[in-house]
């Protein structure tokens, strides 16, 4: 067994084949745990109300799970629990789709108005009509954390990890894979990609559908550190009138963590981007931090360039490629997807060793679009 791309996805794909007694071998072109694609940046947000559809609740149950797991017997838990609040106005996408995935799995959850949100969380500076899902099951991930545990994990059970190996083609006929590197040639019995940025490449199948989008991501100096603290400060998505943003509260550097989805709706390859903190970049994070964050109106800290890879209606795709079943195409994320990484990684071991997984991943299928 085959995977190529250890990042979120793939470690925990390895980790999961491995444990069920696969013989892996995972190939990264960078180091493990690096800073040019999609699963970096220090904190990730993990949720259960899912605005983007309810749908995603059960797989996110699961995932809460395996985090847990992955993370037991660490002297620093891989998940931190803050809860969570979607804001927005009443009929926004955010509050209400969050809302309805709690009602429609009876998840635990708050309504909060904008002065309840300001005097709870003194942080905020919300707008006057705004409304607010607070979600106690809610937190983040330290991802660089969590792809490493997911690769030592894999290793334990015997999967052998390349880095700095860049895979060039494949081939795929009659139950077989042939993979060609710049370090080697390979077979075996199945492949798996979970490239992220790099999906459209090493799946060119996928071109048409996949956009791969730059992302910014600001940490501020805070003059309060008290408002911002995570036992003071829950992870949040916001959509406003600037558009759509997500942040956390400082942890492990200094700094509020903030980045607006789309951020400026750059399409990029992700070895050709720029990723520098333009002065663009700030003001895009800066314009949403000083009207309802001003505590957190400080000096820009640091920055981290991250990337999207989006398909066009933002939900994932989990199938067979559909000129090679051996080739497992996994979860180009629309910028919503390292939560997900442990369950998925356990979706991909059902695939390829069952062929079959309990897990409702029909929402996946890249037969909704026209290739």
């Amino acid at each position: 067994m085959i995977v190529v791309g250890v990042g979120g996805m793939g470690s925990a794909a390895a980790y999961h084949l491995a444990a069920r007694g696969q013989r892996v071998l995972a190939l990264e072109q960078h180091t493990l745990a690096h800073g040019f694609g999609s699963s970096h940046g220090l904190t990730r947000i993990i949720r259960l109300a899912y605005f983007e559809d309810p749908s995603y609740v059960p797989l996110l149950r699961r995932a809460f799970a395996l985090w847990r797991a992955l993370g037991e017997g660490m002297d620093e838990p891989l998940l931190h629990v803050t809860g969570g609040l979607d804001v927005g106005r009443a009929g926004s996408v955010v509050f209400e789709g969050s809302r309805r995935s709690c009602v429609e799995h009876g998840l635990p959850h708050e309504v909060l108005d904008a002065g309840q949100l300001a005097a709870r969380f003194p942080g905020w500076t919300p707008p006057s009509d705004a409304l607010a899902v607070y979600q106690p099951d809610a937190g983040f991930l330290t991802p660089e954390r969590c792809i490493l545990a997911h690769a030592a994990a894999a290793q334990a059970h015997g999967a052998i990890i390349h880095t700095g190996e860049r895979l060039r083609s494949y081939t795929a006929a009659h139950g077989s894979v042939r993979v060609e590197t710049d370090r080697g040639v390979y077979t075996a019995a199945q492949l798996v990609l979970t490239a992220g940025p790099w999906m459209a490449d090493v799946a060119p199948v996928l071109a048409p559908v996949l956009v791969a989008e730059r992302q910014m991501l600001g940490w501020f100096d805070v003059s309060d550190h008290a408002a911002f603290t995570p036992a003071a400060f829950p992870v949040f998505v916001f959509e406003a009138e600037e558009g759509t943003f997500y942040g956390f509260p400082e942890y492990d550097v200094p700094g509020f963590k903030i980045g607006k989805y789309h951020h400026r709706a750059e399409a990029v390859h992700p070895d050709r981007m720029d990723r520098r903190c333009t002065p663009d970049d700030e003001h895009v994070l800066r314009e949403a931090v000083t009207r309802y964050f001003p505590g957190a109106d400080g000096a820009l800290r640091s920055s981290a360039a991250c990337l999207f890879t989006n398909t066009p209606d933002e939900h994932f795709i989990i199938d067979r490629a559909p000129d090679a079943p051996e080739v497992l195409l996994v979860s180009p994320c629309s910028g919503h997807g390292f939560k997900f990484c442990s369950v998925i990684g356990e979706v991909c071991a059902d695939l390829v060793v069952d062929g079959r997984t309990a897990h409702d991943i029909s929402r996946f299928r890249l037969s909704r679009f026209a290739l």
